[in-house]
């Protein structure tokens, strides 16, 4: 086990920058958001922690890439900035749930508002769900677990290996079916078996989907502090990941959207606490249904939002 440990010095370089303009830019934010920002520097620090590598498997033991202070990312001429032509971010379903008791739609919604509250102040669409066939893109089965496994060249997030068991001799999707498979035959794909939608599954979904986001926003993986941007190379190491963004990258992608960070920080925390203790007119028709938002696993992020607005509404 390695704790990658940055020095205080080092830490308020890449949070505020050693530029004249871009230090004036930082003294811009309200005191109160400056005291939280700065958390990324103090060394006890009990909101934003040290990386932590549990084995040579890990991001970034296994992928070496310099790191992305915020000068650089400020700098960079490729960075994206919403414009009122470019305000909206896309979500293109593949497939659905098949016989989950939780729905394509539903799912979708719930993982759209938590999208829209991270990326605050942006428009979350949803597309109409697409059949594998009409991606065009190709696909295997993995000769040693016998799962299905689509290639493309763009970020896909696949539910199914979130699922907990897709990686144990219990998964219940693997193909049964020896014979090799024609590039050109996606009915392989009809009826695939879907995970059963809990709480876990969409805490991992926010994540992967917020953090492939922000690569598209110009963000690199953070080798700073724990924080949603960090590299995972297995589920394991995606799980140790927090789900919201340390200062350095906080600072980032606030430059990039404009949003006023305590107004970001309430809406993931009403996207955390809605119908949890809504009364029955409050509620949705999915959980009018039985079908409530499963926040549970999201507990530990919920205390941890908390934290933070204490700092920013003291």
């Amino acid at each position: 086990m390695k704790v990658i440990k940055h020095s205080e010095e080092v830490l308020k370089v890449a949070l505020i920058s050693k530029d004249t303009q871009l230090v004036r830019l930082y003294d811009k934010f309200e005191p109160k958001e400056k005291l939280l920002l700065n958390e990324a520097f103090q060394p006890d620090s009990l909101l934003f922690k040290p990386i932590t590598l549990h084995s040579d498997s890990d991001w970034i033991s296994s992928h070496p890439e310099p790191t992305q202070d915020f000068a650089q990312f400020y700098r960079h001429p490729c960075r994206n900035i919403p414009s009122p032509q470019k305000s909206h971010i896309y979500i293109q379903p593949i497939g659905s749930f098949g016989d989950s008791t939780v729905t394509t739609d539903v799912y979708m919604r719930w993982v759209k508002d938590y999208c829209e509250a991270f990326y605050n102040g942006l428009t979350v669409r949803i597309l109409g769900p697409e059949p594998v066939l009409h991606t065009n893109c190709a696909f295997r089965v993995n000769e040693y677990t016998h799962n299905l496994q689509i290639h493309a060249g763009m970020g896909i997030f696949s539910f199914a290996r979130y699922d907990s068991d897709f990686y144990s001799a219990n998964y219940k999707g693997k193909l049964k079916t020896t014979k090799k498979l024609s590039p050109t035959d996606y009915s392989v794909f009809d009826g695939y078996y879907t995970p059963e939608v809990t709480s876990i599954l969409l805490l991992r979904s926010c994540k992967t989907l917020t953090h492939e986001i922000g690569h598209i926003f110009g963000l690199h993986h953070c080798q700073w502090l724990q924080c949603v941007m960090q590299g995972s190379n297995h589920l394991e190491e995606s799980d140790r990941r927090p789900l919201d963004l340390c200062p350095i990258c906080l600072r980032k992608l606030q430059s990039a959207l404009g949003f006023n960070i305590t107004e970001r920080y309430k809406a993931l925390k009403r996207w955390m606490e809605e119908e949890a203790n809504g009364t029955e007119a409050e509620l949705s028709n999915e959980a009018q249904l039985g079908l409530r938002k499963p926040v549970e696993a999201f507990k530990e992020s919920y205390d941890w939002i908390v934290k933070c607005l204490e700092i920013l509404q003291k």
